[in-house]
């Protein structure tokens, strides 16, 4: 018999999230972000649940590549551009489009250009307000938007679009982070091109301030059921797309003061009972998760109690009489937000989604 733990990818939730984006969002197309292996996910697992999205959007051009052989034909976008002179090739061949954030690829685009080319790509021109990572300053916008301007013009490219990231979109406070995005949409603005489109929002933007998302919105985490924060996903109508569950298989009875686990963190406060769960670290569940924890067995919560080791952990069942060897574990899905597990561990959903462990069986609803 197999190791009782899996992770499960329900499609059908992908896609009624991106649905959900899209009332949100009102007339912005929405390019869901599937870079990551969609974000632990799988591509092939989750593409039955794309078919909604106007594009897709990741920074691999292998994934592109699978992409194109599970049937996408709609636009593709490379988030962080081509890095080298075959993937510029590459990415012709695959019909997709790029972003480009630096002289450099300016540069490389103008090379590429007097080479006839049967796929005609739509650019998407970075620029920097405030993030601080890539994309062109606002002080060298004007240079950038005209060489562009200037290559689309003779070459008879689509339009392209102006994009920039908001750094602060996911800020707990409102009255700090929508009045920031503001500010960056603005500044944006000001520097487009009339007859462009832009690309502003992701997951945090979409969910917070739908209003500023732009032409072209690019969710990640959110369509597959998690938040960047502070709210939870169910607040904004969202489904978790994965499942990460196991079995108990073993039950020890402890009584008051018995400590369980490595460095004997937790210890019984009365007499009780706690199940030992087939998932540890190496499986990617967080080896830093406190005592508390949430996991669901039985139809009720159960805390973890004790220090995640490498294949196991232990959870308190003493209320719930039904656990039993055999009795299932949800870990985070449907009943335990990702979110929940990720904020206990001091960490982020989209870590904990994109560390599930090679040896973890997959499948799909």
């Amino acid at each position: 018999m197999p190791r009782p733990i899996r992770a499960v990818v329900n499609p059908a939730a992908i896609s009624d999230n991106i649905n959900r984006i899209r009332q949100l969002l009102g007339n912005s197309l929405v390019m869901p972000v599937v870079k990551a292996n969609a974000y632990g996910h799988g591509l092939a697992r989750v593409y039955p649940g794309l078919s909604n999205a106007d594009a897709l959007a990741l920074l691999e051009i292998e994934g592109a590549g699978k992409l194109r052989t599970l049937g996408w034909t709609k636009p593709i976008l490379l988030l962080e551009g081509c890095f080298d002179q075959s993937d510029l090739q590459r990415a012709v061949e695959l019909n997709c489009d790029w972003v480009v954030h630096t002289v450099e690829q300016l540069d490389q685009l103008e090379h590429l250009a007097v080479q006839r080319m049967a796929y005609k790509p739509r650019i998407y021109l970075k620029l920097n307000t405030g993030m601080n990572r890539l994309g062109f300053q606002p002080t060298d916008a004007a240079s950038a938007i005209a060489r562009l301007e200037q290559l689309v013009s003779l070459q008879a490219w689509p339009t392209p679009v102006l994009m920039t990231h908001f750094a602060n979109a996911d800020e707990a406070d409102p009255r700090t982070r929508k009045p920031l995005a503001q500010e960056q949409h603005q500044r944006l603005m000001r520097l487009k091109p009339a007859h462009w489109q832009s690309c502003l929002a992701n997951s945090a933007g979409c969910l917070n301030f739908p209003e500023l998302a732009g032409d072209i919105a690019r969710p990640g985490i959110a369509i597959y059921g998690a938040t960047p924060g502070p709210q939870a996903a169910a607040n904004y109508g969202l489904k978790a797309a994965m499942l990460f569950e196991s079995e108990v298989i073993s039950i020890q009875d402890v009584k008051k003061g018995d400590s369980v686990g490595y460095g004997s963190r937790w210890q019984a406060t009365e007499n009780g009972r706690v199940a030992v769960v087939a998932c540890g670290y190496a499986d990617g569940y967080p080896r830093h998760a406190p005592d508390g924890t949430p996991t669901f067995v039985e139809g009720q919560v159960a805390p973890i109690a004790g220090r995640v080791s490498m294949d196991m952990l232990t959870i308190n069942v003493s209320h719930i009489p039904d656990a039993k060897p055999g009795s299932k574990v949800e870990l985070w899905g449907e009943n335990i937000p990702v979110d929940i597990v990720a904020d206990r561990s001091g960490t982020i959903g989209y870590e904990l989604l994109c560390a599930i462990a090679p040896r973890v069986p997959f499948s799909t609803v």
